[in-house]
């Protein structure tokens, strides 16, 4: 841990530095550019919208830390390793060798296994932080845009986790793809690769409508419900988050489409009156998939539901479902399961 002393001059050298020479501009309005970054490169100064917030970057970040594997991997299918400083993130079972980006984790620094924290930040000298709403920055724990700007540290929202709503509670604000290929085109504006963030939205665009092509036409579509975790209920998705477009695209219909939020938590009673036909859950945490299924088959409310009664149960990885590079390959994997479901 720094101590009081060494930290107040770092924040003091990060807030002359202004990070990665972003203006966040208050009221919408984009910041002034300065001299020296029309200089530094033709195409700077560059403004954009993230969550509603403008914000003007003189220059692209060169110390970037990212919170949790899907958004560290939106940035290595970027290519912009070399831009990051680290990232955070649990040790997810979820496989890395198999990505097309796998020399990210070879190349980038995994700073932590534990919560991003304010400090961490500065022991890396970051100059951007990437993080999300419940997926870094909460105001439980003081780690907010707002938290970091005063320290000289640019922020930016993951755009699935984006607020909407007078009260700022409920979250998102567009589909959970939408949100993906946003986020894609965002930042290849902020790091000067738009090239490669279009080729890459163009490519997951192919491979979501060659999946879809396979889905029937015609006929029910197999009722989906999300099991994220939970005994005494159940945190599932909602319109929201990742796994409503991937449930929808792959030829499924997703029973808790009328949730507009991205991670509710329902009742039981729910999950048995929708009685999905299918329940896909969400690998990760301590309890593993196999221990999740044992539970859904061993729970008596459950034994009549179709999913249950049916052995219907499919796994996808965290990273496979939350805003992510990998969501359109589950998309693909779901819509194969699905194509084989008998409603």
């Amino acid at each position: 841990m720094r101590t009081a002393r060494t930290a107040l001059a770092l924040l003091t050298t990060l807030a002359l530095a202004t990070g990665c020479g972003a203006k966040v501009t208050e009221g919408g309005d984009t910041g002034d550019s300065n001299d020296s970054g029309k200089k530094a490169s033709g195409r700077y100064p560059v403004t954009i919208e993230n969550c509603g917030v403008k914000t003007t970057y003189d220059k692209a970040p060169q110390r970037v830390v990212t919170n949790d594997v899907n958004i560290a991997e939106i940035m290595f299918a970027l290519g912009l390793e070399d831009h990051m400083a680290g990232y955070v993130a649990p040790d997810y079972r979820a496989d890395r060798e198999s990505v097309p980006w796998k020399d990210g984790y070879e190349k980038v620094k995994w700073l932590s296994k534990k919560e991003i924290t304010k400090e961490l930040v500065l022991d890396a000298k970051a100059d951007l932080v990437f993080a999300g709403w419940n997926y870094g920055f909460g105001e439980g724990n003081g780690f907010t845009p707002d938290a970091l700007k005063k320290l000289g540290v640019g922020s930016y929202v993951l755009t699935e986790s984006c607020r909407n709503g007078g009260a700022g509670k409920a979250r998102g604000v567009m589909p959970p793809l939408e949100a993906l290929y946003t986020d894609l085109t965002t930042l290849g504006k902020i790091f000067g690769v738009e090239d490669r963030a279009a080729k890459l939205v163009a490519d997951f665009k192919k491979k979501v409508a060659d999946a879809q092509a396979g889905v029937p036409q015609d006929g029910k579509r197999p009722t989906v419900f999300l099991y994220d975790d939970g005994r005494d209920k159940a945190t599932t998705s909602g319109s929201f988050a990742g796994p409503h477009d991937i449930i929808t695209k792959a030829g499924g219909d997703h029973v808790m489409k009328d949730l507009k939020d991205t991670w509710p938590t329902v009742g039981w009673e729910t999950v048995v009156e929708r009685n999905p036909d299918v329940i896909v859950i969400n690998n990760y945490g301590d309890v593993t998939a196999g221990q999740k299924k044992e539970f859904l088959k061993s729970y008596p409310p459950l034994a009549n539901v179709s999913a249950v009664k049916n052995d219907r149960i499919f796994v996808l990885d965290y990273v496979d479902l939350v805003e992510s590079p990998r969501n359109p390959a589950a998309i693909a994997a779901l819509a194969r399961y699905l194509k084989g479901v008998i409603t």
